[in-house]
């Protein structure tokens, strides 16, 4: 093939259309930057709306003297995150240069690239997510200040090494790990963040939960059995999980990351087919078990299933069939119910069962990877490539676990 050089050489029409077609080919690359990067940004702004979602969740269930408090939580989550992740986060995550551990410049976004604030506008919002989920948990009991602390320092800290570790490609979970002389590899695969941002922080919820001790009369002081506490506003609950619903879709969908390069969309349509599926069938998995544990149906164990559904599905919905998403859904609905269970019967308080919900929902999601992956997942391939998936998927959910868990309780 002529070189430019050579085309110039050889005739003027020939170097015209040369020139003609490389600022064609620029054209493109920025017109499909603007497309990413609107895609990003109207994905980052539904997913934004989830704090609503959470709020009128939250504020549903708890009593009524503390729905103020639960509110101005989450509106303080959204406001001092966004400061962390300004400050510190983002660099931690994916400052460059970076390491295995994290990431080392592009602190206060010095020296960051104009193109990369879209990714960081959308990368927030999952960070705010991860440290409204702790809200939750500790509702009606945790002192004002101390709670804007401990969230801000999972925005800041706990949240953005984590997503270092999976999300960046220098990150050691993304690198993953060989067997047979490096002729099998597997990375820690974690497509919408069950692992990094529902296992982080409904760990963390429970670690808060437990160091705080339950709201007083909870349980029997006597027997320790627990008390009901029921929320003060069932609509309000409703109208936060159809919101959540909603904004769950942007959430998975906007992890693509990119809607102009070929596949994207195909991609895209894939996770929110598996999303809503999960949903579907979390819900309905949620409330069969209510009906066979109790004389009536739940509403509230209904939409806590389906939340636990979408959750679960948040690792695997770009890489498992639809019938794998129903059962995952389901799965998740039933890891949910026992959770919160045990999460009483250990004594720990958790007014809008954040526990159960989304470290329940995320250990499932993170482990169905390696059964269900459409190309390699254990039930359709059973082999030393499989295997080896679910231990980096086992080792990954361990260390998460370990990080958030430890450094919330320090």
């Amino acid at each position: 093939m002529a070189t430019l050089n050579e085309i110039a050489s050889s005739s003027p029409d020939k170097l015209n259309v040369s020139q003609a077609l490389i600022t064609l080919a620029k054209t493109i690359q920025a017109s499909n930057e603007s497309i990413d990067a609107f895609f990003l940004c109207t994905m980052g702004l539904l997913v934004y709306f989830m704090q609503a979602g959470f709020a009128f969740l939250e504020a549903g269930s708890v009593r009524s003297k503390g729905v103020t408090n639960i509110l101005i939580k989450n509106v303080l989550d959204a406001f001092f995150g966004g400061i962390a992740y300004y400050a510190m986060g983002w660099a931690l995550a994916y400052g460059e240069p970076s390491n295995w551990f994290c990431g080392t410049a592009n602190f206060f976004l010095f020296n960051m690239p104009d193109g990369r604030l879209a990714q960081w506008f959308f990368e927030y919002v999952f960070a705010a997510t991860a440290a409204t989920i702790v809200s939750g948990a500790m509702a009606e009991r945790c002192n004002f200040l101390a709670y804007i602390v401990y969230s801000t320092f999972i925005t800041g800290v706990v949240y953005p090494i984590i997503s270092h570790w999976v999300w960046s490609p220098d990150g050691w979970l993304a690198k993953g790990f060989s067997i047979d002389n490096g002729t099998i590899t597997s990375g820690f695969h974690d497509f919408a963040g069950s692992g990094v941002v529902h296992a982080t922080g409904g760990i963390a919820s429970f670690v808060g939960a437990a160091l705080l001790g339950p709201r007083l009369y909870r349980f029997d002081s006597e027997t320790g059995k627990p008390q009901s506490m029921p929320g003060h506003s069932v609509p309000h609950v409703a109208l936060g999980a159809f919101i959540l619903y909603f904004t769950f879709l942007a959430f998975n969908g906007g992890s693509q990351m990119s809607i102009s390069n070929p596949g994207d969309g195909l991609a895209l349509a894939i996770v929110m087919v598996n999303t809503i599926l999960a949903c579907s069938c979390g819900g309905t998995a949620g409330l069969i078990i209510s009906w066979l544990t109790s004389p009536h149906w739940s509403f509230l164990e209904t939409v806590n299933g389906s939340l636990a559904g979408t959750v679960a599905i948040c690792s695997g919905c770009n890489v498992v069939y639809p019938w794998g998403a129903c059962i995952i859904g389901a799965i998740g609905a039933g890891a949910y119910s026992l959770l919160s269970r045990l999460v009483l019967r250990l004594g720990v308080d958790d007014p809008a069962s954040s526990i159960a919900v989304h470290y329940g929902g995320g250990v499932v999601g993170v482990l169905s990877v390696a059964f269900f992956d459409r190309s390699r997942g254990i039930l359709l391939r059973w082999d030393r490539q499989s295997g080896l998936d679910l231990a980096v998927q086992i080792l990954g959910l361990l260390v998460i676990t370990a990080w958030s868990g430890g450094l919330s309780a320090a």
